[in-house]
């Protein structure tokens, strides 16, 4: 997907869900009551032909910027990366890890339903099998969640926001590997778990409306 077609996706999906007057956070938790720090799917929306995942969670207030709803986490599973590729850092249960994936970046959701910023956290934040930034950007064009049993819109929209953001995600991405090298060489290996004290490495705002506007856009396009 080039960056006109993840752009007409973005904006055909927010538009849908306009329409059907259904913001984005409602078709993934629950209208009635909503569960701090559960993963909206309980299993997480899982790709059935790639692998690629993503969650959704909401942090309970006064952990959370005030303008957030939640977030996405957003993972590539080990398949899809070279085999035999070595991670960087392994989760303390090694192989035993409850999921083989690894982490792409975070995408953080306003109070009606519309990206904010992008973010990369810690490797404990999500247990993942860290592989280096050059690795995860040489594959952010594997990631695809199309084919998850979530809402077919919310699929769309997450697989076209990495589509649109390639760049500025590589660019956060080297950023969180920048970081995790300063926290190695203060704290070792507890660099990369709790005790750092450090969660979110990297961060940079969303502005859609200028994102898109920048783009090459084609003249039948602008008509």
């Amino acid at each position: 997907m080039n960056k006109i077609e993840a752009a007409q996706t973005v904006i055909e999906t927010i538009t849908a869900m306009a329409q059907e007057q259904k913001p984005l956070m409602l078709r993934v938790v629950p209208k009635d009551k909503v569960t701090f720090w559960s993963h909206y799917p309980p299993k997480d929306a899982r790709d059935a032909d790639c692998k690629s995942r993503w969650y959704y969670h909401v942090h309970a207030a006064g952990s959370r910027d005030e303008d957030e709803h939640g977030h996405f986490h957003l993972f590539l599973h080990r398949t899809q990366l070279p085999e035999g590729l070595e991670p960087k850092v392994w989760p303390p249960q090694g192989e035993d890890a409850k999921a083989h994936v690894t982490h792409l970046i975070g995408l953080s959701i306003d109070t009606v339903g519309i990206p904010r910023a992008w973010f990369t956290v810690n490797r404990y934040v999500t247990n993942e099998f860290l592989y280096p930034a050059d690795v995860m950007i040489d594959h952010l064009e594997d990631f695809n969640v199309d084919k998850t049993q979530e809402d077919g819109l919310v699929n769309r929209f997450v697989t076209a926001m990495v589509a649109l953001y390639r760049e500025e995600i590589a660019d956060l991405l080297r950023q969180r590997d920048a970081k995790q090298e300063e926290l190695e060489a203060l704290h070792g290996e507890k660099g990369y778990e709790k005790e750092s004290g450090v969660e979110v490495l990297s961060q940079i705002p969303i502005d859609l409306d200028a994102k898109i506007s920048s783009l090459d856009w084609p003249e039948e396009e602008l008509a």
